[in-house]
């Protein structure tokens, strides 16, 4: 799934773009550190097109070599060599694989050899059978990218011999130079730009450059607001209410938004065609799996605080509650007809028109979440008792009705799960059909989630080319953002609510919010290691991104409190960190995850390789689009352009 993710930015707003003007800050720290961090990131990108090549050619394989000039990405050359009297057939399984079947790879005749390709992506068992299907010999074995290696098969005369033996022929390439390369370059960028805000703190370094550099335009652009805004109260969402100073916006969150979404637009893009950054073919989790359920969590942290700073300002609930319908009305509008359609491709069909989708969900996780807290939400919170015997867990107790009512809709989504027939499969199917299981339940991909999709919507309406079709060589539709896992998104953007609730309640003591953070994040992974008995495929509840299960929601949200708590203490507590540069495309993300979603096949997005089978042209094309998208971003918040929906 290369498309599939996204983020609120702010909440009940009509669609539009704004342009708003910031207030002048005497903070000159962060001003100059942010201007050091532009320079630096512009570099970045010179470093990253300029050096990764350079440096990963050195990895390259030689094509000149005949048994390797036709191998594709991830693909090594096996040449088995039978040494028998009779023909063998050799399959082979991924260990990603769960219960699979073995796969044929090819008929060795007697006394021959004959190459293979083989994937090298993950550990691979070799089965070797005689043509009268009894098994010879089995080898585990972890390819290489672009090696050729040779499998000798020497007297077999006894399935308990076990002479299979693999030989490089060829050493693999190492694929992973160029991010390698890529990861030094941002921690040299990084170290830059710690050590030019402390060269910039100091006056006689302000004033030299003052001095080289044209007086009024360096003037201009030092005492100009760079990259530490403070919106004006126009933007209320992320800003806490007036306890006792002046409101002020929570950069931490802006910054775990853009984080996520500049994670998700560089995988959307390919991520340099890595496995680690596509998602995972069914259980288990991969970079790519990560980032959309962090955008829903930062979603409802976002509308805890929205709801709270409008009821505040005198807006009333019916109003705001017709504020939010309009907006996930047009969420879901974008999500079909501007995200699901590749006019590329040609005009919009109706006939395949892809319903689900990630903006689909976003809005019917904002509608819901968002619903229950104008039902519960408390405008003033200085008014609520403090020295109860409940006080501790006010921020839970005061909203139990939303609570009940989420706790409900788990329940139906585990009712429906476990327990809803689904013809020609087990009730409670967690699988992915294809040949995993043994092939027994081959069209039963997903269970009860893939059911309900194609009952309610239809094959021709839902995603056509699930992940798990890569590993488990599944044919059924199936759509990873479906009816069924809507259910646990909202209980991801409610836990992200209750993130909000806690940043409103305790305002004022960053300690208690960072411990109850804490605290939730140790609650959520105590379920997760329960439900998954801390194993990959045998728990009761695996972590699964294509079923939204239950574990998955717990594990991601378990990380989101984890990483909300340190962004929150590095940027809005210490402030040792602006949130640069992803406070940027998180202050508009739904425009950069429009635009990447429209303008992917535009340059400088995308251009044509002169390789296309390199992870390294790869990784630099996907990189340059991401810093593009990044500086982009950046320009906008110069020129005070925000889209909000």
């Amino acid at each position: 799934m290369a498309k599939r993710k996204v983020k609120e930015n702010s909440a009940h707003r009509s669609s539009s773009v704004v342009r708003r003007k910031p207030e002048k800050r005497k903070d000159m720290g962060h001003l100059e550190r942010n201007n050091v961090y532009f320079v630096a990131a512009s570099i970045a990108l010179l470093v990253a097109v300029c050096v990764v090549p350079l440096t990963a050619e050195v990895s390259t394989p030689d094509f000149s070599h005949p048994k390797r000039s036709d191998l594709k990405m991830d693909e090594a050359l096996l040449r088995v060599n039978n040494e028998l009297n009779t023909p063998v057939l050799v399959s082979w399984t991924s260990e990603l694989c769960y219960k699979c079947l073995y796969q044929v790879l090819g008929e060795v005749p007697e006394r021959s050899s004959s190459p293979f390709r083989v994937s090298t992506q993950h550990e691979i068992t070799l089965q070797i059978n005689s043509t009268s299907a009894a098994e010879l010999c089995k080898v585990q074995f972890h390819f290489g990218e672009h090696g050729n290696y040779s499998l000798w098969m020497r007297g077999l005369n006894h399935t308990s011999q076990n002479n299979c033996s693999v030989v490089t022929d060829v050493g693999p390439v190492n694929s992973y130079i160029p991010i390698l390369v890529a990861f030094c370059v941002f921690v040299g960028l990084a170290f830059v730009f710690v050590i030019g805000t402390k060269l910039l703190e100091l006056g006689a370094v302000r004033r030299l450059i003052l001095r080289v550099s044209s007086s009024m335009e360096t003037e201009r652009l030092i005492n100009s607001e760079l990259g530490y805004p403070r919106i004006e109260t126009l933007v209320n969402d992320n800003i806490l209410p007036p306890s006792p100073g002046p409101n002020r916006r929570l950069r931490s969150l802006d910054t775990f938004r853009g984080f996520s979404l500049v994670i998700m637009v560089f995988v959307n893009y390919g991520g340099g065609r890595y496995w680690f950054f596509r998602h995972s073919s069914w259980n288990g989790l991969t970079v790519a799996d990560l980032v959309f359920p962090w955008f829903v969590f930062i979603m409802g942290t976002s509308i805890a605080l929205s709801v709270n700073s409008l009821l505040r300002a005198g807006s009333s609930r019916l109003s705001l509650l017709r504020k939010v319908m309009w907006r996930s009305a047009l969420l879901f509008l974008i999500g079909v007809f501007i995200i699901n359609p590749s006019y590329c491709q040609g005009p919009l069909s109706w006939d395949n028109l892809r319903i689900p989708g990630v903006l689909q969900r976003l809005a019917w996780s904002y509608l819901v979440v968002a619903s229950l807290d104008l039902m519960v939400a408390k405008g003033h919170l200085d008014i609520l008792p403090t020295d109860a015997w409940w006080a501790p867990g006010l921020d839970v107790l005061l909203y139990w009705p939303a609570w009940l009512c989420v706790l409900l809709l788990e329940a139906l989504w585990l009712f429906l799960t476990f327990l809803l027939p689904v013809p020609d499969c087990p009730t409670g199917y967690l699988g992915p059909g294809g040949i995993g299981d043994m092939g027994l339940y081959a069209n039963c991909t997903g269970g009860a989630a893939g059911f309900v999709d194609r009952w309610l919507l239809t094959e021709k309406h839902i995603y056509q080319a699930p992940s798990s079709r890569v590993v488990y060589a599944t044919n059924t539709p199936y759509d990873p953002e479906g009816v069924l896992g809507s259910i646990n998104s909202i209980l991801m953007t409610f836990l992200g609510l209750q993130a909000g609730k806690i940043i409103l309640h305790y305002r004022d003591f960053p300690r208690s919010i960072i411990s109850r953070f804490l605290i939730w994040a140790l609650f959520l992974g105590v379920i997760s290691a329960i439900l998954t008995k801390c194993s990959r495929d045998q728990g009761f509840i695996p972590v699964n991104k294509n079923l939204w299960s239950l574990s998955y929601v717990t594990t991601m949200a378990c990380f989101a409190f984890v990483l909300l708590v340190l962004v929150f203490y590095t940027v809005d507590v210490k402030k040792w960190w602006s949130g640069a540069p992803f406070y940027y495309p998180g202050m508009n993300s739904i425009l950069v995850y429009v635009g990447h979603e429209v303008f992917q096949e535009y340059f400088p997005f995308r251009w044509r390789m002169a390789n296309s089978q390199s992870h390294k042209e790869h990784l630099i094309q996907n990189l340059v689009a991401t810093a593009c998208w990044v500086f982009i971003s950046y320009i906008l918040y110069r020129k005070k352009v925000f889209w909000k929906i």
